[in-house]
């Protein structure tokens, strides 16, 4: 079977150099073929020219784009490139500074025939955080099956089988949300344990903001539902409220309709106009291998 590896990268050459030495020796007795796309998200950092020796990736190529679109769009990108320019069975989006362990990659592919044709998600059963943000990814993932109904226990690290792929790249939500595309458009994943690794060089880029950002781009991917459950929230909660009504009582429902604008103004990413033509920021390719 061929496999491509999906990364996007923003200045991390560092932990992509160190990624792609680790992918090469974690994968030495597998018997597939098995290839790198790196989606350059307009990088204003350069990388470094190295003299190295992949034994085991068939090839390495980078996608330069023209202009920054962030992480989910890059890997949205991706997905339609190597749909519509790559030979493969199977895509494999994965970070590229450590945090998704290469190790894990043979877990995937051990794990194919078991899934019967199903999309393959790394569960999150560790993290490498701090407590604070523990906490914070427990609330997010409450507050996305209150108001979703989905219980997202997953990231970027899939392993996505060809039919999958087709109807990623024809999903808007999917230019807003991979996890969030992947859960609304796929009803029965089959999912592997996934330890949340170290980052190779410097701190995490997973800020309690961009925590925030992420987990309201999962949930604005299901609006119309959140919608719904908002307004039967909103209406329980005035009818119990009625009699004690005070400032601090009102403060669920301002802070309830906060997300609800956050969530109306992120739903706005969803453009499928700018996804069908996404191939088209692609300044140039380089082919490593």
């Amino acid at each position: 079977m061929k496999f491509k590896i999906l990364i996007p990268v923003y200045n991390d050459w560092q932990s992509v150099s160190e990624l792609l030495n680790n992918i090469d020796h974690n994968i030495s007795d597998v018997d597939h073929e098995i290839s790198v796309i790196i989606v350059n998200d307009a990088s204003n950092h350069d990388r470094k020219e190295e003299d190295k020796t992949f034994e085991n990736i068939h090839s390495i190529k980078i996608l330069n784009m023209k202009i920054n679109q962030g992480h989910a769009r890059c890997i949205a990108t991706g997905l339609k490139y190597i749909y519509e320019k790559e030979d493969f069975d199977y895509i494999i989006p994965m970070d590229g500074d450590g945090e998704d362990r290469p190790e894990e990659i043979k877990d995937f592919i051990n794990q194919i025939q078991n899934s019967n044709s199903k999309p393959i998600v790394g569960k999150r059963v560790k993290r490498s955080e701090g407590l604070f943000f523990k906490i914070c990814y427990e609330f997010h993932k409450l507050i996305t099956l209150t108001f979703t109904g989905k219980s997202i226990k997953f990231g970027n690290y899939t392993c996505l089988p060809k039919t999958t792929v087709e109807k990623m790249i024809n999903e808007k939500a999917t230019w807003n949300s991979f996890s969030g595309s992947l859960s609304k458009l796929e009803k029965d994943l089959f999912e592997i344990p996934s330890i949340r690794g170290d980052r190779y060089f410097g701190p995490s880029k997973m800020s309690f903001a961009n925590l925030l950002k992420h987990s309201i781009s999962i949930i604005s991917v299901f609006k119309k539902t959140v919608l719904i459950r908002s307004a039967l929230f909103i209406v329980i909660y005035i009818l119990l409220i009625k009699n004690n009504a005070s400032i601090l009582t009102s403060v669920p429902l301002v802070l309830l309709l906060v997300m609800i604008y956050s969530i109306s103004s992120l739903a706005l990413r969803e453009n499928m106009d700018e996804f069908d033509k996404s191939l088209s920021n692609i300044k140039n390719i380089d082919t490593l291998k």
